[in-house]
C-alpha cells in the first residue's frame, strides 16, 4: 500500500487513463473519486499522488496541504501535477509554493515521460521510508540501551544507601558516597535526555499537565543545580513574584527545561561567577529570564544553540562536556506547552541570557502542602511483608538488604517462577518487581500474582529500566500500581508504600466504625 499511486482527477477520463498508464509499468495505483477518499486513502499509505490542475479548484490543494503540513519528519511526498501548457493561475501558484515536493508535467505529457516521473517518485519515498527504518531502529536502540544503563545504576544507588546505613557516623563514606550519587544522578539524566530525544522525534511524548507552582519548580531546580556551582564557587541568585504563580503544565518536563538552562549556565560560567533568575507575569504569560556573566555566545552561534547535538565552545581549561542536546530538549518541551525560549548575548565574554516564555496564572499563596504518610515500618504492629523480584542478582539482594536494614521483612526471588512460588509460600504487603527477566516476565508474573489474590491487597511496583509510555500502559494492564524506572530513590518506593498502608489504614477504620 505505501507503493502505490493515487491518483485524483474528478473530471473526464484523465483517471482512468492514468492507471491503464501506471498498470502497464507494473506500477500500483488507486484513483480517488474525491476529496475525502484522497484524504483517507493518504492516511493509510501511498508512495506518491498523480493529480491535474483542474482538481486543485476541487479542494485537492487543501487535502494535500493538510498532509503536507502534518506528515512525519521523515517524510516529504512526491506530487505529480499534470498541467495545461503555460497555464499560469492562482491555485497553481498556491500549489507550486505550500506543497513542497511537487513536480510539474505540461500536457500532454508523453507516456515514457510519465512512468519515468512515477518511478522516479517511487525511488525518492523508498529512501524516504528507508529514513524512517532507520529512526525507528535508533529508537529502539536508545530505549535498549537506556534500559541495558539503567539496570547497572540501580545496584549502585542501592549500594550506597546501604553504606550509610551501615556507617552512618563516617564522615569518609558520606564523601564517597556523595561523589558516587552525583556521579549516578549525572548518569541517569543522560539516559533520560537521549531516551527523550528518541521519544519526541517518534512523537511520543505526553505532557501530564496539573496545577504547579513556579516556585516549587525553581526550588527543584536549584537543588538539581547547586552542588555543581558550588563546587566551582558559582552564585545563583533569586528575584522571583511574591504570590504563588500557577501553571497547568507537567511539572517533570517544566523542571528540566529550567533545569537544562540553568546547568547550561554553570557549565559556561568561569568559577566564581554569577547566575541570576529573575520571573514576571504579564498578560496571562511567564516570562523567566535566566542570565549568567559566562564566556558569551557569538553571534553567528546562537540560531544554532538549540540544534540537536550541538556543542558550544568551553570555559578555558574545561573539557567539553555532556551531549549537545539540553538546550534543544528545553526548546522542544517550552514550544509542546506553548511557550518559547529565546537566546540572548552581547558576543564573547559578555555573558549569555536565556528567556523562557510560558502561559501562567498569579494567584494567593497555595495551601500547605499535605504531610507524606509514615514510610516506615514502625508505625504498624508487625514487620511488612515485601518481595523483591529482580534477575539481576546484585539489583535484587542489595535492595532487599537494604530493605531488611530499614527494618522490613524482605525475601528475593530471582525468576517469576520463583516469586510465584514465594507468593504461594507467604502473601506479602509489597512486591517490587523488574520487567524484562527471562522465562516468566515481569508482566506475566503480575497478571498471575493478582489472579491469586483472592482480595488480598499487595501494593505492586514496577522498577525497571524500560520508562517508555508504552512500558507504563503495559504495567497497569499486568496489574502494577506504580512504575518506577531505575536507578530509583529508596524513599520513593518507602513514601508509595507509606501512603498505601495509610490508606488501607484508613479504609479499615471507617469499616470499623
Amino acid at each position: 500500500m505505501e507503493q502505490r499511486i493515487l491518483i485524483y482527477a474528478p473530471a473526464g477520463q484523465d483517471a482512468a487513463l492514468a492507471g491503464q498508464v501506471l498498470a502497464s509499468a507494473a506500477i500500483a495505483s488507486q484513483a480517488c473519486r474525491s476529496v475525502a477518499e484522497l484524504a483517507g486513502q493518504l492516511a493509510l499509505g501511498a508512495g506518491g499522488v498523480l493529480t491535474v490542475d483542474e482538481a486543485l479548484h476541487a479542494g485537492a490543494c487543501q487535502v494535500l496541504d493538510d498532509y503536507a503540513r502534518h506528515q512525519p519528519q521523515w517524510s516529504d511526498l512526491p506530487i505529480l501535477l499534470l498541467t495545461h501548457a503555460r497555464l499560469d493561475s492562482l491555485p497553481l501558484r498556491q500549489a507550486i509554493a505550500t506543497l513542497g515536493n511537487l513536480t510539474l508535467l505540461e500536457r500532454p505529457v508523453h507516456v515514457l515521460t510519465l512512468i519515468t516521473s512515477v518511478h522516479a517518485m517511487l525511488r525518492a519515498r523508498q529512501r524516504q521510508y528507508q529514513v524512517r527504518e532507520s529512526q525507528q531502529r535508533k529508537d529502539e536502540f536508545l530505549a535498549s540501551l537506556g534500559h541495558e544503563l539503567r539496570n547497572p545504576l540501580a545496584p549502585i544507588r542501592t549500594s550506597v544507601a546501604l553504606l550509610s546505613n551501615l556507617y552512618p557516623e563516617s564522615a569518609q563514606v558520606a564523601t564517597v558516597k556523595g561523589v558516587i550519587e552525583r556521579q549516578v544522578t549525572h548518569l541517569t539524566r543522560l539516559v533520560d535526555d537521549l531516551l527523550d530525544v528518541a521519544r519526541i522525534t517518534s512523537g511520543k511524548v505526553v505532557l501530564q499537565r496539573k496545577n504547579i507552582s513556579l516556585q516549587q519548580v525553581i526550588g527543584h531546580v536549584i537543588e538539581l543545580c547547586q552542588p555543581a556551582a558550588a563546587s566551582r564557587h558559582i552564585g545563583i541568585a533569586l528575584d522571583l513574584p511574591p504570590a504563588t504563580v500557577t501553571l497547568y503544565a507537567d511539572y517533570a518536563r517544566v523542571v528540566q527545561i529550567f533545569a537544562n538552562i540553568v546547568a547550561n549556565a554553570v557549565k559556561f560560567t568561569p568559577n566564581g561567577g554569577h547566575i541570576h533568575i529573575t520571573a514576571h507575569v504579564a498578560a496571562g504569560q511567564l516570562r523567566v529570564a535566566v542570565e549568567d556573566d559566562g564566556i558569551g555566545i557569538d553571534q553567528d552561534a546562537i540560531p544554532r544553540i538549540f540544534s540537536m547535538f550541538e556543542q558550544g565552545r568551553t570555559v578555558a581549561g574545561q573539557m567539553a562536556s555532556g551531549l549537545g542536546i539540553g538546550l534543544s530538549l528545553a526548546r522542544q518541551f517550552a514550544e509542546m506547552h506553548g511557550g518559547s525560549i529565546e537566546a540572548h548575548s552581547d558576543g564573547p565574554g559578555r555573558g549569555s541570557r536565556f528567556v523562557v516564555t510560558l502561559p501562567a496564572s498569579v494567584a494567593e499563596a497555595a495551601t500547605g502542602t499535605p504531610q507524606a504518610a509514615d514510610a516506615t515500618p514502625a508505625g504498624h504492629g508487625h514487620a511488612v511483608q515485601v518481595l523483591v523480584v529482580d534477575d539481576n542478582r546484585d539489583a535484587a539482594d542489595s535492595l532487599q538488604a537494604l530493605f531488611q536494614l530499614e527494618g522490613y521483612a524482605a525475601s528475593v526471588a530471582y525468576g517469576g517462577e520463583q516469586a510465584l512460588a514465594a507468593v504461594d509460600a507467604a502473601w506479602p504487603q509489597l512486591i517490587v518487581m523488574d520487567l524484562g527477566m527471562p522465562g516468566i516476565d515481569g508482566y506475566e508474573t503480575a497478571r498471575q500474582v493478582r489472579q491469586r489474590a483472592q482480595g488480598r491487597d499487595v501494593l505492586m511496583i514496577a522498577l525497571t529500566g524500560w520508562g517508555q509510555c508504552d512500558a507504563r500502559q503495559r504495567t497497569a494492564q499486568a496489574g502494577y500500581d506504580h512504575h518506577l524506572t531505575k536507578p530509583v530513590d529508596f524513599t520513593a518506593i518507602t513514601a508509595l508504600l507509606g501512603q498505601h498502608l495509610a490508606r488501607g489504614a484508613a479504609g479499615g477504620a471507617t469499616r470499623t466504625e
